[in-house]
């Protein structure tokens, strides 16, 4: 028992290096269009945000997770976004954008059908998507490597599950609302559609 919850934990460790600059690239990218955002180009990436049931604002379901209100909403979102995109690019990189895919496409589907009216931004969406993809991963595999990435998304990042409910008229309660289920929907699709294969 002992030697298997080792070599899971190396296992880890170095997995987790491999998929550390791909996972900080996607953050770069996001703090650079961001930084360009709000200085050069004035704030007109903002009409690429997410707005419920405009034509135009379909694009914001793919293109609205990299936009942020400012730098501490940005901030916030870098280091759970880190952790658990790790967490699930530990499994495989192709498992990762599979989710990745799924729950952009759903949670800003769902947002652009049902939420209120507003131009809704940030990866908030696709964190909260993340946080139960590896809880649902941690109850549907356990093993060492599942359990502990759902403790640590537990212990640092639960207050996530408070952000479901409605409370600032500026946050997007819905898109944490639907990235929670997409999230939810993505394992089952992932792991149980005989379309998929992960390698």
């Amino acid at each position: 028992m002992l030697q298997q919850i080792g070599q899971e934990a190396q296992m880890f460790i170095e997995q987790s290096a491999q998929s550390l600059p791909i996972v900080l690239a996607i953050i770069g990218i996001t703090w650079v269009m961001n930084i360009l955002n709000w200085t050069i180009l004035r704030k007109t990436l903002f009409i690429f945000g997410l707005f419920p049931r405009k034509i135009w604002g379909l694009i914001g379901i793919v293109t609205s997770p990299f936009l942020h209100g400012g730098f501490t909403h940005l901030f916030f979102n870098s280091f759970p976004f880190l952790a658990l995109a790790i967490f699930i690019m530990n499994r495989s990189p192709i498992e990762f954008l599979y989710a990745s895919v799924l729950i952009t496409l759903l949670a800003g589907g769902l947002v652009w059908c049902f939420g209120r009216n507003g131009n809704h931004i940030g990866a908030s969406g696709v964190i909260a998507g993340y946080f139960c993809y590896v809880l649902v991963l941690a109850y549907e595999e356990p093993s060492f490597t599942t359990l502990f990435c759902a403790g640590i998304a537990l212990y640092y990042f639960s207050g996530i599950l408070l952000s479901f409910i409605p409370s600032e008229e500026s946050t997007s309660w819905e898109g944490h609302l639907f990235g929670l289920l997409a999230g939810l929907a993505s394992v089952w699709i992932i792991h149980y559609n005989p379309y998929i294969v992960l390698f």
